[in-house]
């Protein structure tokens, strides 16, 4: 097909799980030709869940990419999980995509996840549609699902089309563009429908819907505006243009109706994102700075403008060592040429570039702006990465990865494992930004660390199933936190002999608590007599800095806090980089002591849906595990409890769930935030740690 960039669509599926995803990603591939018989989640027969841990578990893991053709256009479409463990999937795919669509559960509505979802891809400014499922099952309510989008994400839901019954009376959907009814075979599942009159009995609901649909739309066009005001009937373009202006301006969001599982409305849903979402030629021109110069330079979406691309993610692979998946902006990309890596000013040599479907691979010999592929030979590239002209250098913002909140021992079984325990860590650490592995210096043991107990159970699963490496793996503990609560001053004099030759660096510092969430921020801004050489003052900063993952109460990292230089002394002869980081490291501690350091603890955000006849026992067992109760709501599948409580008392919750409900109660779990460990509870834990 002929390379147009305005019938290029990158898109992502996000969604929380459970809401029907990756089923309606078969039923999209399906329909379009890319694949010719239905996957089931349910049976570990989809496409795009690929990986063991996937068809067993029966979730998404990875985010998949895949490409395929609707309607001469092309869109290259990333499925990504739903699980909350897995969310940085979802973080880095919107960065490099150009539009989403969320799907929404038409019995549950907005659920928590959908709520990060929500603020990620408004980070990153992305127009999106939302695509209501599961409209076939017991306790649909499409308004309802509607409803929770304004209320709880607080953007305007806009519905372009309406289902026909719910429930078992979903028959199908109607176009409030077309005032058409669409109903689908399932002798052909799916892949053929009738259009058909409205029936009498939904003509009045679907004229209400239609009237606010333009009472919305009048605002976005004015030729639609005119018609309406000359008491005319719009015509489906003068429609489909205004929905397209809103939703890329972020005014409202279409809402569509269906259920992939039955095979309906999938076909509408393809057209909205062909019709409403942007392409690339539709977004701004992407902003980046010069490496050298740091001058602002933006890059339009063009095939013939200097190549520019970000790399959001990388994936091991059998056949060719790693794979870099990346977002073209600007310029074309070629096998066998050379690009820059502005953040190790490196340059390395495309080996091959994939066209990629989920992990089968098509290869190319070069492609354009706006397209979304994966290239092999990158040794250094890491995600968040530009990948550049080497001529005509572009760096864009990287991207931030939330901190691991659990970590778990794991201890190679023989000396064999011991042997490849390492390689296939930092394999893993490069695939996830999220997963952290370091060696413990006091028992020796490796610790691994993540964002939840399924994230780190998959990582193990991985090692011994793909990379055979045995382990025996402890309980999973809880990732504390330390901070200060107070300022303090210190200074430290390196004055003596260190390695056989003299050091001399004087460092004083003072520390200040910080803003939640804010990490460690360094300030080296200091008066000073003399002019302080640059590389004395980096190699201050790196002393702090290579110090704040060893706290001074119980060796947990430290977040939260200010450090300011105050004062620095060298010696023309003496002093050294070495000399100043260890001065600055010792002058950081210090300061820590004197500050009044205390431990947090990582505090999650969970929403329990329990029978009515359960909650009282729920509510009881939430209230032993230190739970503040944010609210109950009442909803068609049962009461919905909303709290957050102290990840070190979520520890075998799905077990007791189960119990306390018979297994019909289910929950989600979120991190939220730090906050200061209870005295008692800081007490017993350093009891535990100390031995005494």
């Amino acid at each position: 097909m002929k390379y147009e960039i305005e019938k290029i669509r990158n898109i992502g599926l996000a969604a929380h799980i459970d809401a029907g995803k990756t089923t309606t990603t078969e039923r999209i591939l399906y329909y379009a030709g890319k694949i010719h018989r239905l996957g089931e989640v349910d049976y570990g027969t989809s496409q795009m869940d690929w990986m063991e841990q996937e068809k067993e578990r029966g979730i998404t893991i990875t985010a998949a990419a895949t490409t395929f053709f609707w309607e001469q256009h092309q869109i290259n479409l990333i499925d990504t999980p739903g699980h909350v463990d897995f969310t940085v999937e979802v973080e880095r795919s919107l960065r490099a995509l150009d539009g989403a669509v969320i799907i929404v559960c038409a019995v549950g509505g907005v659920e928590p996840q959908t709520e990060t979802i929500w603020r990620q891809a408004n980070k990153y400014n992305i127009p999106r549609i939302v695509f209501v499922n599961k409209m076939d099952r017991m306790g649909a309510d499409f308004e309802r699902a509607v409803e929770t989008i304004s209320e709880k994400l607080g953007s305007k839901a806009v519905p372009i089309n309406i289902p026909m019954g719910e429930e078992e009376h979903f028959e199908g959907v109607i176009d409030l563009v077309t005032m058409q009814t669409m109903i689908w075979k399932e002798e052909k599942l799916g892949a053929e429908f009738e259009t058909i009159p409205i029936p009498h009995d939904f003509q009045g609901e679907a004229q209400i819907a239609r009237e606010h649909l333009i009472d919305t739309l009048v605002d976005y066009d004015d030729d639609l505006l005119e018609t309406i005001l000359d008491d005319e009937n719009p015509t489906p373009e003068q429609l489909n243009r205004a929905i397209r202006t809103g939703t890329l301006q972020q005014e409202f969001v279409p809402v569509l109706a269906g259920s992939a599982l039955k095979n309906k409305g999938i076909q509408p849903l393809l057209n909205a994102v062909v019709n409403f979402l942007p392409a690339p030629s539709d977004v701004p021109p992407v902003k980046g700075i010069h490496p050298r110069t740091g001058d602002e330079i933006f890059r339009k979406s063009e095939p013939d403008a200097p190549f520019s691309s970000l790399a959001f993610k990388i994936a091991a692979d059998p056949y060719v060592d790693r794979l870099s998946y990346i977002r073209i902006y600007s310029g074309t990309i070629k096998v066998g040429n050379q690009y820059l890596n502005p953040r190790t000013d490196k340059k390395e040599r495309v080996q091959k570039i994939f066209r990629m479907h989920a992990n089968k691979r098509i290869e190319l010999d070069e492609t354009y702006a706006g397209d979304v592929v994966a290239i092999a030979g990158m040794k250094t590239i890491s995600t968040g990465d530009t990948l550049c002209d080497t001529k005509k250098p572009i760096a864009f913002e990287s991207m931030e990865f939330p901190e691991p909140v659990i970590f778990i021992a794991v201890e190679p079984k023989s000396r064999a494992d011991a042997e490849k325990i390492d390689k296939t860590l930092q394999i893993l650490a490069d695939e996830d930004p999220t997963f952290k592995y370091h060696q413990d210096t006091e028992t020796g043991q490796t610790i691994i660390s993540g964002m939840g107990e399924l994230h780190l159970e998959i990582l193990v699963d991985r090692m011994i199933r793909e990379f055979n490496v045995g382990v025996n793996v402890g309980n999973p503990q809880v990732a504390y936190r330390e901070t200060i609560t107070s300022s303090a001053k210190s200074k430290y004099t390196i004055d003596k002999p260190l390695g056989g030759k003299h050091q001399f660096a004087v460092v004083e510092i003072e520390v200040m608590p910080g803003e939640k969430g804010s990490g460690i921020e360094v300030i080296k801004k200091f008066k000073s007599t003399v002019e302080i050489p640059e590389n004395f003052i980096k190699a201050v900063e790196n002393g702090i800095l290579s110090t704040k993952d060893s706290g001074t109460i119980a060796g947990y990292p430290l977040l939260d806090l200010v450090v300011k230089i105050t004062h620095l002394e060298f010696d023309e002869e003496h002093s050294t980089e070495l000399a100043f980081e260890m001065a600055s490291s010792q002058a950081f501690l210090q300061a820590v002591r004197k500050a009044s350091p205390v431990l947090l603890e990582p505090v999650m955000e969970i929403e329990v849906v329990v029978p009515e006849q359960n909650l009282g026992d729920v509510m009881g067992d939430l209230s032993a595990r230190s739970a503040e109760i944010q609210g109950i709501d009442h909803r068609k599948d049962g009461e919905v409890v909303k709290a957050i409580v102290p990840l070190a008392e979520m520890f075998g919750y799905t077990t007791s769930l189960r119990s306390l409900t018979q297994g019909r109660g289910f929950f989600t779990m979120q991190f939220s935030h730090y906050r200061r460990l209870p005295p008692a509870k800081e007490e017993k834990l350093l009891m535990k740690i100390r031995g005494y």
